[in-house]
């Protein structure tokens, strides 16, 4: 980008080449620190995509995995659900104190659980386990939203490097020339001091910009779960990575349907009527058959006579079996507090859902907002800013070469292209990040 501001560099590349980087001004020196390699941060082969950091941090999350294992114990409660109450066993006894009477009774009895309580049972467990899965999906909807926002605050922190980089390799060049020019006694030492100090401020101005870049990567590796120490590369391009969305009432209607968020808010009001269905169920009449065994050895303190004209004790052992109903009988408690509850409960779902549903369309709506302006920022800047701006700095470098404008006018005309290249690189990132933002509103898996 900056070979061609300094085309008359060139002429004299021959004799000062631009390898060399020490020169002396009255005791001071370019500083000789190499030129930073991007690669350790960008390759464009082999690096990381956003899709890529979106499906590690999607498996490494401990929040994700910790909801995961929720839905399972749901799925675990609808199983419970689905059992029929165990039968009971009672078995008893007695023993008449001081005689010989005893009996022993063993008893077994089955709720039938009338009314529809096991059907309202399961219900309620299944409405569960689709909520779960929704707040499971709406987390890793946020959650991807997040990494490819983080990814491309990295990659505009790697692109301000890089201009930052050649900014300072060509200011190196020019200080060069600069250098040559005292030597010749063309120019005033002033001259060079004075591009020594621009050319130390953009090394200044790049050490930052190395740091916001290591940041965001040590940032972006905790998101996606990666220590610190493992190494990361990203590869992409904002050019590559912005897509011109859909219409915006489309996507409205699309993510009113497909919103994981908004669908459990209509789960929630589906589970508060399987919860009134469950209340009216145990509110209903409900029995348990019985059925058993009774075996009584009995007598009297009396004598009689036996077959045999023989005086015995009137004694005897008696077997029964025993049958019989059990009935719970809805007179007082009909389960009323309980179904009053879960009226309420939906009727405030109810409310979740509308609140929603406008929630949704305001989301969406700023969304694509934010994304026309910005996109229409860009514009300006890729066609009416950064390449008048590259030609201001080229004429005024080639008039200064002529002596008709001084050195700190070429100056100020490079800090101001600096800055142009900066928010040109803003711009991506703000047209990105509405971008994201779009997905994030409407759910959309990518924008076309």
């Amino acid at each position: 980008m900056f070979a061609k501001l300094i085309s008359c560099i060139f002429v004299l590349s021959a004799v000062f080449p631009a390898g060399r980087s020490t020169a002396l001004v009255y005791g001071q020196t370019v500083d000789d620190k190499p030129k930073i390699d991007v690669s350790r941060y960008r390759d464009p082969v082999g690096g990381m995509t956003a899709d890529m950091a979106v499906a590690l941090a999607l498996e490494n999350n401990g929040e994700l995995q910790a909801v995961r294992k929720e839905v399972d114990v749901s799925r675990a409660l609808i199983k419970q659900a689905r059992l029929r109450p165990n039968p009971k066993l009672d078995l008893s006894g007695a023993k008449q104190i001081g005689g010989a009477d005893n009996n022993q009774m063993a008893e077994v009895m089955l709720p039938l659980e009338l009314g529809g309580r096991r059907a309202a049972r399961i219900a309620v467990a299944q409405r569960e386990l689709e909520i779960r899965e929704l707040a499971l999906e709406n987390q890793e909807r946020l959650l991807a939203s997040e990494v490819r926002i983080k990814f491309g605050e990295a990659l505009a922190a790697i692109k301000k490097l890089e201009v930052t980089e050649k900014t300072l390799a060509a200011a190196k060049q020019g200080f060069e020339l600069v250098a040559a020019r005292v030597t010749e006694g063309k120019i005033a030492p002033l001259e060079q001091n004075i591009f020594l100090v621009e050319v130390n401020r953009l090394q200044s101005v790049r050490e930052t910009a190395e740091g916001k870049v290591e940041t965001a990567m040590f940032e972006l590796r905790n998101m996606i779960g990666l220590k610190p120490e493992e190494p990361l590369r990203l590869r992409g391009d904002f050019n590559n990575l912005i897509a011109t969305p859909p219409s915006v009432y489309g996507s409205t209607d699309y993510a009113l349907r497909e919103r994981p968020d908004l669908q459990g808010a209509r789960t929630m009001e589906q589970l508060a009527v399987a919860q009134i269905e469950k209340a009216k169920s145990e509110g209903r009449i409900d029995a348990s058959v019985k059925s058993g065994y009774q075996r009584m050895n009995t007598g009297f303190m009396l004598s009689g006579v036996d077959d045999q004209g023989l005086l015995r004790p009137i004694q005897d052992v008696f077997h029964f079996f025993t049958f019989g109903v059990e009935i719970d009988l809805p007179l007082l408690n009909r389960n009323q507090g309980a179904v009053e509850a879960a009226r309420f409960e939906r009727e405030a779902a109810q409310r979740r859902v509308e609140f929603g549903e406008l929630t949704i369309r305001r989301e969406v709506a700023v969304a694509f907002a934010r994304y026309n302006r910005a996109a229409r920022s860009l514009s300006i800047f890729q066609n009416g800013v950064r390449d008048q701006a590259n030609s201001n700095l080229q004429v005024i470098w080639q008039t200064y070469e002529l002596g008709s404008r001084s050195l700190l006018d070429y100056i100020a005309e490079q800090r101001r292209f600096l800055d142009v290249e900066n928010e040109l690189v803003e711009a991506e990132l703000e047209t990105y990040i509405a971008n994201i933002e779009i997905m994030r509103a409407t759910n959309a898996p990518e924008l076309k």
